[in-house]
């Protein structure tokens, strides 16, 4: 009984050390901050003209809504 306690012990101190010292993660969640970061830098720099351009398409589609006929709609 002592042997099978020592044995899982032991094996859950490799899969501990192991746990903390595996570094796969770690370049994965640094690339991930670097490109959310990227995309709110764009999105500041952009702000003004991502705006206008979806106020254009707001407008656009407005536009288009009111032109339809709402008896011919779903036909």
């Amino acid at each position: 009984m002592l042997e099978v306690l020592d044995a899982l012990y032991i094996g859950a101190m490799i899969h501990i050390k192991n746990f903390f010292t595996d570094e796969k993660g770690s370049v994965d969640l640094v690339t991930i901050v670097i490109l959310v970061a990227i995309a709110l830098a764009l999105a500041l720099i952009f702000k003004n003209k991502i705006s206008d351009l979806m106020k254009d398409m707001f407008n656009s589609m407005d536009q288009s809504s009111g032109e339809l006929d709402p008896s011919t709609v779903g036909q």
